[in-house]
């Protein structure tokens, strides 16, 4: 019965009010308030487990709306809240459970662990940021979690939604017991009552660095409901959008208000009205009333990484569509490698499948993950607000990647050994190695913190250009197969589009971008074969490989998006053989300004030659043969014995330094393999870890005896083109010749001696 209706008489139906009965008139106003007032008192009863009086404003307010919860919990009790934890109508709307033992005893074991590690969160922070990430180890570690830990870790897998709720309950009440502590100390030293404390919005936990993690393309049906964690790059953002969750409706008859859960995120109005004696059936939405609960919402698409994809030839890389929503919004940019955590659903595909029925009726389902976590790693931190929470980095060092990492670097040549593991199957090309590692490895990143400096360029682009047959493609793929993040990609087939960036509409007709090559690349190499092939496609390379950036502006949408990529080129010259007669622009057909961009660019010219024929013809059968140790004719030794060698010369007087190699011997012949020479080469994984530990640990610096070698051998280059009128010199040689030297590490010589 609405309030302030009169009980109807003997023979009256029921619901039929009195001949010109309206509560708002002012002839029923005075009846109307005093009948509210007596209801509101005989419902604070002694018994009542609610805080008695401590939220009288707000029971006065509400208590002119009445809501009844329906059997299927549609709609929503906003009224009561329980006596120990004042949220938890927010995080369980639809429960009035207060004394649930299932509830209540777990949020109040993570209320004592989070005001135990009380020096890792700060309350602050999360209650302004509205989130915080908890280390799933780092929990189960604890002393409290130790005695059930297989019991907690399917609490987190399989009831992953109720559990973040709970301890985001959990950490709500420990800001608002803090808050209160703080003001019963200001109250005492003023001597003044302070103000109660508002209540706090919902505080949305992460969990992060949780485990197993599994790889993209085995999230299937069977992980329908689960909490999994996946890696992969992030390939489509779409735009932030506003999402209802809840929505109030008010009822035309009786003017009451509810609220009613909009579930996956579509709403249905209500077929009646939940007010006991009104069956009203017409309803007005009120999107700005309390009830009603927008947040932000914001889609990607996930490709797994090229390390997992390569390992199935032929097969098409796995993609998952992910929802972010509240702060993981705008987390992530097309190319960033992410490490995401969330539950796996499941909804209707709209894009077909079902035999063109209607959505209804379609029995195709698209598997998504509902996010709970985003772990970047363009950026520094998972998650400012966590205190205690390190990036998971999409590489990780086992103890014995470690080991075997100490091991290469205690060789006595570790630039000979790193240059006959690159693509071992290919016999010769030392330099074009050397080079290739030069720029797996990479500079130091300079000016791309600061916002008062332009970023300058650390990846060296190299172009190899060669006759057919010399193995320039097998050199890509290698390059990609030990690179920590690489993409091939093939001239003849590569769009403008498909290099840099796509935008274009989805099915409601927002803008989305889609990541290119290069994009998908950032922080890596991007190897491009048949590079004579791209005749239009050349321009929209400059950009990228000189500001490591690109840039779009087409439908109304500006984006810069980094590309931060060593851009590795193979090319055939014009007419299938290299004419020595014309330069490499003629040969090739390239303008200046792409040619320009490239640090080192190789010539390699089929020669005759009887010796060099000779072991390149052993090499080739052996490879045939499947019996690659007699392909270097007594040039190889077991990787055991070259790790022997190099822990002795480490307990003595270490590595060799490179300073003593004699600068008049060809660098071709010193990384060349001597008569009775033997070298294993180190495996493709190994390599590649290795790769990965030094860009992400060691940060050369350039030493003034190194800067004073460089600005003498600019002079004398600058000198000679004034003279003899070759190839211009300019500061991009400089800046080549840096980077290079930073990528040797630890001599300026092999960079000088490589590039000329």
């Amino acid at each position: 019965m609405a309030p302030g209706a009169k009980k109807p008489q003997q023979g009256q139906q029921n619901g039929q009010k009195k001949k010109g009965y309206n509560p708002y008139n002012n002839k029923f106003k005075n009846r109307f308030w005093k009948k509210k007032k007596k209801d509101n008192e005989n419902s604070e009863k002694p018994n009542d487990t609610g805080p008695p009086n401590q939220n009288n404003s707000h029971i006065e307010l509400s208590s002119s709306i009445k809501i009844v919860q329906t059997p299927i919990t549609t709609y929503i009790d906003v009224g009561e809240r329980p006596a120990r934890y004042r949220g938890w109508s927010l995080y369980f709307p639809d429960t009035d459970k207060e004394s649930d033992p299932s509830y209540l005893s777990v949020c109040q074991l993570f209320e004592d662990y989070f005001k135990r590690m009380k020096n890792q969160y700060d309350f602050s922070e999360i209650e302004q940021k509205q989130s915080f990430s908890i280390n799933y180890h780092e929990v189960l570690e604890d002393s409290a979690f130790q005695d059930k830990k297989p019991t907690w870790s399917l609490f987190f897998s399989d009831q992953n939604e109720t559990t973040m709720r709970v301890i985001g309950l959990a950490m709500h009440q420990c800001i608002i017991d803090e808050q209160e502590e703080k003001d019963r100390v200001a109250a005492s030293e003023c001597q003044h009552p302070t103000v109660p404390l508002i209540d706090l919005p919902i505080i949305h936990a992460r969990l992060v660095n949780f485990t197993p993690m599994i790889r993209l393309k085995d999230v299937k049906a069977q992980a329908f409901g689960k909490f999994v964690s996946i890696r992969g790059v992030v390939v489509r953002v779409s735009n932030s959008q506003c999402l209802v969750i809840r929505l109030a409706y008010e009822c035309s008859t009786c003017r009451q208000t509810f609220g009613v859960t909009c579930e996956n995120g579509k709403h249905t109005e209500p077929e009646r009205c939940p007010t006991p004696g009104c069956n009203g059936r017409s309803f007005v939405q009120q999107r700005s009333h309390p009830l009603t609960t927008i947040i932000d919402w914001q889609t990607i698409r996930l490709q797994e990484v090229a390390s997992e994809a390569s390992r199935a030839p032929g097969r098409i890389p796995q993609t998952i569509e992910c929802e972010l929503t509240n702060d993981l919004v705008n987390s992530a940019i097309p190319g960033d490698v992410v490490v995401v955590s969330g539950v796996v659903k499941l909804m209707v595909d709209e894009n077909g499948g079902g035999g063109g029925r209607k959505l209804s009726d379609q029995s195709l389902l698209q598997v998504y993950i509902d996010v709970n976590s985003v772990v970047n790693q363009r950026l520094n931190t998972s998650d400012p607000a966590s205190g205690g929470s390190s990036l998971m980095n999409t590489m990780d060092f086992s103890l014995f990647d470690l080991y075997g990492i100490q091991q290469i670097q205690q060789q006595k040549d570790v630039l000979k050994l790193l240059v006959h593991s690159l693509c071992p199957s290919i016999y010769g090309h030392e330099l074009v190695k050397a080079a290739l590692l030069m720029a797996l490895f990479g500079g130091l990143v300079r000016g791309e913190d600061s916002a008062s400096h332009i970023p300058i360029r650390s990846d060296p682009h190299i172009l190899i250009v060669g006759d057919p047959g010399l193995g320039k493609s097998q050199l890509l793929h290698g390059c990609v197969n030990v690179a920590p993040r690489g993409v091939y990609v093939c001239g003849t087939s590569s769009t403008q589009s498909g290099l840099t960036v796509t935008l274009h509409k989805d099915k409601d007709g927002e803008m989305m971008l889609d990541a290119g090559a290069l994009v998908m690349a950032h922080q890596g190499c991007c190897c491009i074969d048949e590079f004579d092939k791209m005749v239009t496609q050349q321009q929209v390379l400059l950009e990228a490989m000189e500001q490591q950036c690109v840039s779009i502006a087409k439908g109304g949408i500006m984006a810069s998006i980094p590309a931060r990529t060593c851009v590795i080129a193979a090319a055939n010259p014009v007419g299938g053989h290299y004419n020595k007669a014309k330069t490499v622009s003629e040969n090739l057909k390239l303008k200046g300004p792409i040619l320009s961009r490239f640090d080192l660019v190789f010539i390699l010219i089929d020669r005759a030659d009887d010796e060099l024929d000779y072991r390149l013809s052993e090499h080739v059968l052996a490879q045939h043969n499947r019996s690659a140790r007699s392909s270097h004719n007594n040039t190889t030794m077991s990787l055991n014995r070259t790790v022997n060698e190099g822990a002795a010369a480490a307990n003595g007087n270490g590595r060799k330094p490179s300073s003593k190699t004699d600068d008049d011997i060809p660098l071709r012949e010193e990384l060349r393999l001597k008569p009775g020479e033997i070298i294993e080469p180190v495996g493709p994984s190994l390599l590649q870890k290795y790769i990965a530990y030094a860009r992400r640990y060691v940060k050369p610096r350039l030493t003034r005896p190194a800067i004073d070698i460089l600005k003498k051998f600019y002079f004398h280059l600058r000198i000679a083109h004034q003279r003899n009128g070759t190839t211009p010199i300019t500061l991009r040689q400089l800046e080549s010749l840096m980077r290079l030297t930073e990528a040797s590490e630890y001599d300026c010589r092999y960079s000088i001696r490589l590039a000329f």
